[in-house]
Order: structure tokens, then C-alpha cells, then sequence
């Protein structure tokens, strides 16, 4: 595509996105590691960090990742119950016993309950106690059963228990300062107005917590559209940042295949797999907040939007509007 038809293709792209996908604040393009394509709307710029919604998960994915290379984690087979030796509670619950942190990854744990119960979560007094309270039952281990914040709370609280650290300090000390991104600090919600602000508001930074000071792992994260960027350069690099490793390739190999699937849906170590013929993958998060991965074409698009429900399909966006316009650009 030659300098003029990209440039009709942008104006294009930039029209669709005002119309089509109005809540996108921000789109950071990458291809072969040089920023090709940077652009912000709704009156947010590049300092701006949005919450990024289940995108928290992948980047908590890192995370395992960091610790089982530190030794916190033995490996993915490690038991959920041997973190948590003291809970008599549990210790006669036979499925509870052979859940593992792969189960939790790759969303194949049981629950005792058939719709998340979103409102009591939130609502209970320790987040912690109530994700294991409802981690287990009946449900046969190996099913796909999407947990969106309340089962990968417990994550949150291995990561916490083992690295003796909030899971943003570990975060920040092992992937954030090393890429050079800022996030603020905890930000603790007590009631639904203050959940509804953290998640549509705009100017905030931090990462959310409970009122016991846990990070979640599968949601709360504040991020820019650039960082992001970032997070999937670094995945793109198999782990490295300027020469340095900062996540194991092995983990990132590993994280990035298909483990378990929903349907026509395929889903890694938090990761969702979107080809795995052509290695692209993504980090999924409500109203639309994406990081995509290449890795055939060394692509990396990130995209930030403020919380919308039910908004257009991003991949879709992203393979037919973006890549075509840069995947040969450089």
C-alpha cells in the first residue's frame, strides 16, 4: 500500500471508529517494534490511562509467569489447597483438593455456583473468603467455565501469600518499572458508586483492591493505550525488554497455545487465542479494550475504551481495518 492509499485508509479508519466504535479513547499501532500508527479520541490523550477491564488477566498471567521463575510457584501442576495449608475447611472437599493453578489459567476450575454472582462478591466483607467458597462443587475439573472476577480472586491471593508483596508491588517492581510504565497505586472501592467511577471515570491510575488490600487478577488495572502497547511489544519479544528478560520465552510459548476452549472460542493462560496456526493472540477486556498480537506478522495494536456494553467486535476491527493498513508499512 503506497503513502496515498494509506493515508485515504486512515481518514477511513479514523471515520469508523467516530461513528462505529465511539467509546475508544486511544489506538497505538506496532510493527517490527517501531510505533507506526498513534491516535486518541474522545478527549483523551497519550498520558491518559482508562481501566483496562479483563485485560488485568492477561498481564496477571505474566505474573504467574515471573513467579514460578522466581520459585514462589513450583510449576502450573502446583495444588490450589497447598497454598493454603491451614484451611480445614477444605481440606475434605475431593475436587477442591485437585484443582491446580493450570485449572485457574486456563478457566477449566469447577464453581458451586451457574451464574457468577457478581453483586454478592462485591458486596461480602473479605473478596478472598467468598472466591473459595464458591471454587469447587460438583463440576467436573477440565470444563471450560469462564470465571471473570470471582474465581481468579484466588490467583490474587496465592500471588499475594507466596512473594509476601500486594500483587502490585510485585507487578511494579518486576513488569511495570522495567518497561517504564506508571501506575499509580492501590485504589480501594468501598461502595458501588465508587466501582462505577473507577470503571467509567476518567484521570484515575492505580490498580483496585479489597478492603484486605488484594489486587484482582482478573480485572482493576488502569493502563494507557501506550502501555499496553508495550506489554504486547514485550510478548511479541518472547520476554525481552531492551536485553533484558523480563518474562520467561518458555512461559510466553507456553501461556500463548491453546489449552482450552468455549465453543468455536480458544483460550491460553488468560490469554484468548485468536489463531493459533498464525500465533496471533489478544487480552480481551469489557467495552472493548484489547492488546493484539501478531506474531507472524509482528503486529502488536492495543486499543483503550471507556466501558460501553455490547460494542462491536475489536478482533474484527482489528484484522480487516488495522493490520491491512500496516502490515506493510515498514
Amino acid at each position: 500500500m503506497n503513502q496515498k492509499n494509506r493515508s485515504e485508509a486512515i481518514n477511513k479508519l479514523e471515520t469508523m471508529v467516530n461513528q462505529k466504535y465511539s467509546n475508544i479513547t486511544g489506538i497505538n499501532v506496532l510493527k517490527g517494534g517501531e510505533a507506526v500508527y498513534e491516535k486518541y479520541f474522545n478527549n483523551y490523550t497519550a498520558a491518559d490511562p482508562i481501566h483496562v477491564a479483563s485485560v488485568t488477566k492477561s498481564i496477571f498471567s505474566a505474573l504467574i509467569g515471573i513467579a514460578i521463575e522466581k520459585g514462589y510457584i513450583k510449576n502450573t501442576e502446583q495444588k490450589i489447597i497447598d497454598f493454603f495449608p491451614d484451611d480445614t475447611v477444605r481440606q475434605d472437599e475431593k475436587t477442591f483438593q485437585n484443582i491446580t493453578v493450570k485449572d485457574m489459567i486456563t478457566m477449566t476450575a469447577p464453581y458451586k455456583y451457574e451464574t457468577e454472582p457478581y453483586e454478592e462478591f462485591f458486596s461480602s466483607e473479605n473478596w478472598m473468603e467468598f472466591a473459595f467458597d464458591c471454587l469447587g462443587g460438583d463440576g467436573p475439573i477440565g470444563e471450560f467455565h469462564y470465571s471473570a472476577i470471582v474465581g481468579t480472586h484466588i490467583l490474587s491471593g496465592i500471588l499475594t501469600k507466596v512473594t509476601g508483596q500486594s500483587v502490585f508491588n510485585f507487578a511494579k517492581e518486576n513488569l511495570f518499572v522495567p518497561l517504564g510504565i506508571e501506575v499509580k497505586d492501590h485504589v480501594i472501592l468501598h461502595n458501588k458508586e465508587e466501582h462505577m467511577a473507577f470503571f467509567q471515570g476518567k484521570g484515575t491510575s492505580g490498580w483496585a483492591a479489597d478492603m484486605q488490600g488484594i489486587n484482582p487478577a482478573g480485572w482493576g488495572l488502569t493502563l494507557t493505550a501506550g502501555d499496553m502497547a508495550k506489554i504486547g511489544q514485550l510478548y511479541l519479544n518472547r520476554g525481552v525488554w531492551n536485553t533484558k528478560q523480563i518474562i520467561p520465552a518458555g512461559w510466553i510459548d507456553e501461556s500463548t497455545q491453546i489449552h482450552s476452549r468455549w465453543g468455536e472460542l480458544s483460550y491460553g493462560y488468560l490469554w484468548w487465542i485468536i489463531d493459533g496456526s498464525k500465533r496471533s493472540y489478544a487480552a480481551m477486556g469489557d467495552g472493548g479494550n484489547v492488546i493484539y498480537i501478531n506474531t507472524q506478522n509482528e503486529i502488536v495494536v492495543s486499543i483503550a475504551a471507556i466501558f460501553k456494553p455490547d460494542v462491536y467486535d475489536r478482533i474484527e476491527l482489528i484484522q480487516e481495518q488495522i493490520e491491512p493498513v500496516f502490515e506493510n508499512c515498514l
